[in-house]
């Protein structure tokens, strides 16, 4: 049997796609792959990773794959293997193998058209822009990310009610992701120590990551500069005194996500002022977590790590005012910039490829104001749904020194109070949660966020 199928079930695909099929109004789905695309010259590929979507219906990596579902049949469209690649790659599955391992009829991609001649098709963008320039042709319209036909609705759609509410082997794959991510952090707290660089902590991330013969969900965030919200740089050194900032995630066999973040001191100690920042994070996410539940709706659980960053902040001088007021005017996001998270499955920000349709439910729509623009989710939460959970407290200078921001601040931030939190840059903490009967799981619940945890263990083997 070839690796491509080491741990392979078809079941699951199989139910997926049957459950698929009868969303679909009598179209048929074309869903790709994706191609592969080079860094440098042809044969300097980027490692490969399948569409999203191709991988919940099939999971496997077939490069350049095309599946269709029409009502029960399930086809893979896929190119023949060129004759030397056993002698660069090693022994591949044939189409044989693959319809008999997947369930799937395997015809040879050169008869996909005549396939879907005539038919109303739908289908989702591929990944890489070769491929969607096929779907393109295939279609005889243009197929462009974030834009949909019509006829592509009820596909899209049926995707975003399978994939928001995972199955068993989904979960499965969450729980494996959360637990490589979870052996990871903890590698990266116990050997940080003042005097190494940020790109020191990472490799600790990537041994244990390597280690367990996986990816990552995405680039790593490694950072003493906790205020840049997706740094990816590595170079600086890391010193005593300094707060480092670590948003890492693994993506486990399948491509299911993990994203988590943690916050610690390098020297292992808190000062006075990083640990009432830091128990003010703590606090809003611990309110948010609580807040997850079936039936809530997202927006809410949102607000309740903004209602407790405020109270918070209020609590140490840093705003003034009554805290439901400094969230509803958008003063608290003066230093909470961000939504509180995201969807959570194949996708680290699990189906942002189909924009607010996915991740705000019908009717609803972005707000307008500052800091609650950049929610990503306003759905009412389901048992099987997995979000994250991550607030975080920052000083960004292009914030706080912007004119319209001081003006919306109206005098209801202490300027001079907040000069004695200097030694804060950014704090961000964040878990991954399921939902479930009895309200949330949280997979990555082992990773350590108490000051007194994290002192304990941030430099126990350097």
């Amino acid at each position: 049997m070839s690796a491509l199928f080491e741990g392979y079930e078809a079941a699951p695909f199989k139910a997926r796609r049957d459950r698929l099929s009868k969303r679909l109004d009598g179209a048929l789905a074309l869903v790709p792959a994706g191609g592969t695309s080079s860094r440098n010259f042809l044969a300097q590929a980027y490692p490969y990773r399948a569409s999203s979507h191709f991988l919940y219906l099939v999971g496997l990596p077939l490069i350049d794959g095309m599946l269709v579902v029409d009502g029960d049949e399930h086809t893979l469209f896929l190119p023949k293997a060129p004759d030397d690649d056993a002698l660069w790659h090693g022994a591949q599955p044939g189409h044989q193998e693959i319809a008999e391992r997947t369930g799937c009829r395997v015809v040879h991609i050169n008869r996909l058209a005549d396939a879907l001649g005539g038919q109303r098709v739908a289908t989702v963008p591929a990944p890489d822009p070769i491929t969607r320039a096929r779907q393109s042709a295939l279609l005889g319209r243009e197929v462009t990310p974030g834009r949909f036909d019509e006829a592509d609705l009820p596909l899209v759609d049926g995707l975003i009610a399978l994939r928001s509410v995972h199955d068993e082997a989904a979960i499965g794959g969450l729980r494996r992701a959360a637990a490589v991510t979870t052996a990871a952090h903890l590698a990266a707290m116990s050997v940080t120590r003042p005097g190494m660089r940020e790109a020191d902590v990472r490799a600790a991330f990537d041994g244990i990551v390597v280690a367990e013969n996986l990816e990552y969900a995405y680039g790593p965030i490694v950072t003493v500069h906790g205020e840049v919200l997706h740094n990816s740089a590595h170079g600086n050194r890391i010193d005593k005194g300094d707060l480092l900032l670590a948003d890492v995630g693994a993506e486990a066999e399948g491509g299911w996500a993990g994203d988590v973040t943690r916050t610690w001191p390098v020297s292992g100690k808190f000062s006075t002022t990083q640990r009432e920042f830091y128990e003010v994070v703590l606090a809003a996410e611990e309110a948010s977590i609580e807040a997850v539940k079936p039936g809530a709706r997202y927006r809410d659980v949102h607000l309740a790590s903004c209602r407790a960053l405020a109270a918070g902040l209020v609590d140490l001088g840093v705003l003034t005012g009554d805290p439901a007021e400094l969230v509803a005017d958008g003063v608290h996001a003066l230093f909470f910039p961000h939504g509180v998270g995201h969807l959570l499955g194949l996708d680290v920000h699990d189906m942002e490829d189909l924009g607010d349709r996915a991740g705000y439910a019908p009717g609803r729509k972005r707000a307008e104001q500052f800091g609650l623009s950049y929610l990503r989710l306003d759905r009412d939460l389901e048992v099987g749904m997995a979000v994250t959970i991550e607030p975080g407290l920052y000083q960004v200078p292009a914030i706080l020194e912007a004119p319209r921001f001081r003006e919306l601040a109206k005098g209801r931030v202490n300027w001079e109070r907040l000069r004695d939190f200097a030694d804060v840059r950014g704090i961000r903490i964040e878990d991954d949660v399921l939902v479930t009967d009895a309200g949330r799981e949280v997979l990555t619940a082992e990773i350590p966020k108490t000051i007194d945890a994290l002192e304990a263990i941030v430099g126990s083997r350097a």
